[in-house]
């Protein structure tokens, strides 16, 4: 067993320095043995020897214990390209892969990549989240996403052997930073104007976003052999190329179909020849349609002409819980409706059919909007745009 090592204690620079040997990871994925040296404290800090000295074997103490065989010491960028992001790729969705990805690019690979993991410390991690928040004009929300990402950068270190000891994310702080841009909810009556200027399958795409609730990714992943005339099992979620499943257990759910919808999307059926199989929005390939072309091509532009702002799809479904709650509705009912993961556990993950109170809830939608609705199906254009 090698005896524990107690350093060389040496003034340089106005400061003190400890020099040690330790095992240093390499390019090659293999550890040598080399000689170090770490600035320890200023002379102005600790003038005397003897208070160095304990700070010395502090900072020595993880070396000794040689819990991480060398792999502490590779730096955070190859940790990241090599252990880490494989990791994500395997384990999570692919937008939240591209997710962690890109945050790493933008904002912490020129900060942290030659960075030895073992020797990033709390007070790093704070001194990086202030100069983040004082260089860009990033929103708390994203500070908080940058801090998240860093933290099971490490807490994976530990889990892989590279980190021993707690992960130094913990306890940094959130920079105050200036607060994200108030979201948009779809009100009824924009919701109609849409539906009476956009030809087909851009209408029936937004009835569906806009009194279902789906998000985007559910909105391509939908099916009509998952569709009733009354309801809509959500089973897969699309982004880009990428089939998977919804983005949570709870989002895998029964959603009700009220009739504008189902008329909406019957005439769609009808003009496609009636499939009873296959993606309900897809292309004329058979793939899942892609709704952000659909929405650069024809939507946005139609909108554009009649005066009305476009908000994303995510729009739509803060309309829904809107509307929803003006009509009464107990948000309890309207988190069952939108599949929110924090309602009911029991009920979101082993009921199987569709809630009576999210049904009574969509008629009193049905009933505010079926007039009105079926007006703009009657003057939808016959034609379907693929």
């Amino acid at each position: 067993m090698t005896r524990p090592q107690k350093g060389y204690l040496y003034k340089a620079y106005g400061a003190w320095h400890v020099r040690y040997r330790e095992n240093v990871w390499q390019e090659d994925g293999t550890t040598k043995r080399m000689q170090l040296s770490k600035r320890v404290a200023t002379l102005a800090e600790c003038p005397r020897k003897g208070d160095v000295w304990v700070l010395a074997q502090q900072m020595l103490a993880q070396v000794n214990s040689d819990l991480t065989a060398g792999s502490g010491t590779m730096p955070l960028g190859v940790f990241l390209k090599t252990v880490y992001l494989p990791y994500v790729q395997t384990q999570k969705r692919p937008s939240t892969f591209k997710g962690y990805r890109d945050i790493w690019e933008r904002h912490l690979k020129s900060r942290l990549k030659d960075v030895r993991i073992r020797e990033f410390r709390t007070w790093d991690g704070e001194r990086l989240m202030q100069s983040i928040a004082s260089t860009t004009d990033l929103t708390g929300t994203s500070l908080r996403h940058i801090k998240a990402v860093l933290s099971g950068i490490f807490t994976h270190a530990r889990r892989t052997g590279a980190l021993d000891g707690v992960n130094p994310m913990q306890g940094v702080s959130i920079p105050k930073a200036r607060e994200p841009e108030d979201t948009y909810a779809y009100s009824l009556d924009e919701i109609y104007r849409m539906l009476t200027i956009l030809p087909d399958p851009a209408a029936t795409v937004i009835a569906t976003a806009a009194f279902t609730g789906l998000r985007k990714g559910e909105l391509r992943g939908i099916r009509w052999d998952h569709y009733t005339g009354t309801s809509l099992s959500v089973m897969h979620s699309v982004w880009n190329r990428h089939v998977g499943e919804p983005k949570t257990r709870t989002s895998k759910a029964p959603v009700p179909v009220i009739r504008p919808v189902a008329v909406f999307l019957e005439r769609y059926r009808s003009a496609l020849g009636n499939p009873q199989t296959g993606w309900i929005f897809a292309t004329p390939k058979g793939r899942p349609l892609h709704i952000d072309n659909l929405t650069r091509r024809t939507i946005q532009p139609a909108l554009k002409g009649a005066g009305i702002e476009w908000h994303g799809w995510h729009a739509f479904r803060r309309g829904l819980a809107t509307n929803l709650q003006r009509l009464g509705v107990p948000i309890k009912v309207a988190q069952a409706i939108l599949r929110h993961a924090e309602f009911g556990t029991t009920a979101n993950l082993y009921v199987k059919t569709v809630d009576a109170d999210a049904v009574e809830a969509m008629a009193k939608l049905e009933t505010e909007c079926n007039d009105r609705a079926m007006a703009a199906f009657a003057g939808l254009a016959a034609d379907v745009v693929n």
